[in-house]
């Protein structure tokens, strides 16, 4: 399984040998700026005026940096994944396994779905590609996106003291907000009935 914290990308080299190369710090920001993208739709979609708008980065810029639109597009959906476990470790450093740490990851999502609901629509979007990617003999990214997962779904379950009725109820109710986001529903919807 490939480490997420070790984002690469497949390139060929001048001698026509694939290798791995690891993400600089520049190419690193412009994934993440490519979260914006997310409101923009598909892969395929990624290239319109209106959705490269939404990311201040141009195109020669993003091929220098990786090899293709999948890449892109897959390094955008995993810093994603990155930036949310990120946002659900920090508040709960020194408090796992306790109310506590339930309670500061459910604000962690609040306040992820209300300023950035990007990197949770990006995240929906990853996890859609594998299957269409497994399709055409694309294991890498399948590879990628369930390694960004599984990372999310430890420093949660940890976080929850290792309950997985909680950890599965924590993300089947993210999941479900995450859904109500993508199809323009408020999130408060599910406890009014709208």
């Amino acid at each position: 399984m490939i480490d997420v914290a070790w984002l690469g990308v497949r390139r060929r080299s001048a001698g026509g040998r694939e290798e791995w190369r690891r993400l600089d710090a520049e190419a690193d920001r412009a994934a993440r700026r490519l979260r914006r993208l997310a409101q923009g739709g598909s892969e395929r979609r990624l290239w319109r005026p209106t959705a490269m708008s939404r990311a201040p980065v141009c195109q020669p810029y993003l091929f220098g940096l990786l090899p293709d639109k999948k890449a892109i597009f897959v390094a955008a959906a995993v810093r994603s994944m990155e930036d949310t476990r990120l946002a659900f470790e920090r508040p709960t450093d020194g408090v796992e396994g306790s109310e506590q740490a339930l309670g500061a990851m459910e604000d962690a999502y609040a306040q992820l779905i209300s300023a950035l609901p990007e990197t949770l629509l990006m995240q929906m979007q990853g996890y859609a590609v594998v299957a269409a990617a497994e399709a055409k003999d694309d294991d890498q990214t399948g590879e990628l996106v369930r390694a960004g997962w599984m990372r999310l779904w430890e420093t949660v379950h940890l976080s929850l003291g290792a309950d997985v009725h909680e950890s599965a109820s924590f993300f089947a109710c993210g999941m479900l907000g995450n859904t109500l986001t993508a199809i323009g529903l408020p999130s408060d919807c599910r406890q009014t009935g709208a």
